[in-house]
């Protein structure tokens, strides 16, 4: 949910004094306490426009407040949540965490086994996919949020100028950047970002990648030179050594200003990314906007992957884990909380009553030309999405793909050695950590 590099969207990071657990006082709160004789629960969140839906729960709950504290976004909260649990004091009851970042919390021992506070009754609301990206060894660990089900958006003005037809595979895809080309446009397909991170690692997992395996706290597979990766980024590196995409860094204003003013005629992107393109300033104002189906490989099963998402846990330091689990589970489960999400925030639902809803589906977007591209696009992305396994160290390993993609990027090294440096260097830093790692 912090919008993972692949949109350059960067959310601002509030820095707030840190609260106590739970029973603080509640001036210590961005919002109101209803009921103060309740069990309050201490939350952390960088949701945006999250207030009122901390106020919606706090209304309908007599048994159970909640005491919300923006402790900045992304890194920011989790340098305050790691620093908390390795003191043993000062963590909230209920944490806002990245999907990406849950199992390196599991192996810290900093977040509770929700299926043992009754989260497995709350399962069959939510796909396959989001409930496993959330689990480690069959139980939860986080209640899931929102996701980025990842899709093609793209400029039906630019195709149309060209003759280009939407692809609908990897193979058309880089036909149509060919295309572009060799017509003179101004236009460059896409991006092909050297800090793309979570993005380069959904494709390769569209091609059958699943590098790590986490059997226990301490043992851990690690493969992340196999050949599906290896498939996918020769396929971006003879993109951008043709210069047919681009490579500048995404999360920069300047990018943003690229994705709306016809530099690119496309951007693969999760469904995030169209509540905030509208945003973007230097806007063609003649673009025509339109959503379609990720390119699959020819050939191949479709596949659906996913970028970025957001969950709560329990942290093991909650005073009444029982009353936590309530809220993780409860505060996105009703259909007014997500309308507010949805609306609000531009959050894609991951809880099946709102994700599957006549409103959901039927939902019009103006920037797209009116497409109802939840129908049309995400929603088949987000129920046939399988989940995929992070590993508990995915920051490091994400800091050393950028180094990978960025050394093919510039042509310093090919597609092979490039990966073949990434595995070595995550798998050194894993065995240094204590790690118990199979190749």
């Amino acid at each position: 949910m912090k919008r993972l590099l692949a949109a350059g969207v960067a959310l601002a990071a509030v820095a707030i004094g840190l609260t106590g657990c739970s029973g603080s006082d509640a001036s210590s709160c961005q919002n109101k306490i209803v009921n103060p004789d309740a069990t309050q629960v201490t939350m952390w969140a960088w949701y945006p426009e999250f207030e009122p839906v901390v106020d919606l729960f706090n209304n309908s709950h007599d048994d159970v407040q909640i005491c919300w504290t923006n402790a900045g976004a992304g890194n920011d909260e989790y340098t305050k949540f790691s620093t908390a649990t390795e003191a043993g004091s000062g963590a909230p009851d209920v944490v806002m965490l990245e999907t990406e970042v849950v199992p390196s919390y599991i192996a810290q021992g900093a977040i509770e086994n929700l299926s043992k506070l009754g989260a497995d009754k709350v399962k069959d609301n939510y796909s396959e996919g989001a409930w496993s990206d959330e689990s480690s060894n069959g139980s939860a660990y986080a209640i899931p949020v929102d996701g980025g089900p990842v899709g093609m958006l793209y400029r039906q003005d630019i195709l149309d100028t060209y003759g280009i037809a939407v692809p609908t595979t990897w193979e058309e895809y880089a036909a149509a950047a060919q295309k572009l080309k060799d017509a003179g446009s101004t236009s460059k397909l896409t991006n092909f970002p050297g800090n793309g991170r979570s993005y380069q690692q959904a494709l390769f997992a569209q091609a059958g990648s699943a590098p790590y395996t986490v059997s226990s706290k301490t043992d851990v597979s690690v493969k992340l030179n196999d050949e599906p990766s290896n498939k996918v980024l020769s396929y971006w590196n003879d993109l951008v050594q043709k210069k047919l995409v681009g490579t500048e860094d995404a999360s920069t204003t300047d990018y943003n200003t690229h994705l709306v003013d016809g530099t690119y005629a496309s951007v693969i992107a999760a469904a995030w990314l169209p509540g905030y393109l509208k945003g973007f300033t230097g806007a063609d104002k003649n673009a025509v906007w339109r959503a379609a189906p990720l390119p699959q490989w020819k050939g191949a099963a479709a596949t659906q992957v996913n970028i970025g998402g957001s969950a709560f846990a329990v942290s093991s330091q909650a005073k009444d884990k029982k009353a936590a689990a309530e809220v993780a589970m409860g505060i996105f489960g009703t259909e007014a909380a997500w309308k507010l999400g949805i609306e609000k925030a531009a959050l894609f639902p991951l809880w099946k009553p709102i994700l599957t809803s006549d409103y959901f589906q039927n939902l019009q977007y103006p920037f797209f030309g009116g497409q109802e591209i939840n129908k049309d696009v995400f929603l088949t992305a987000a129920t046939d999405y399988k989940g995929f396994q992070f590993s508990p160290f995915q920051n490091l390993a994400y800091d050393k793909l950028t180094e990978a993609i960025n050394a093919t990027n510039k042509g310093k090294k090919s597609p092979s050695e490039a990966l073949d440096t990434y595995q070595k260097a995550v798998v050194d830093y894993a065995k240094g950590q204590g790690y118990t790692v199979a190749q």
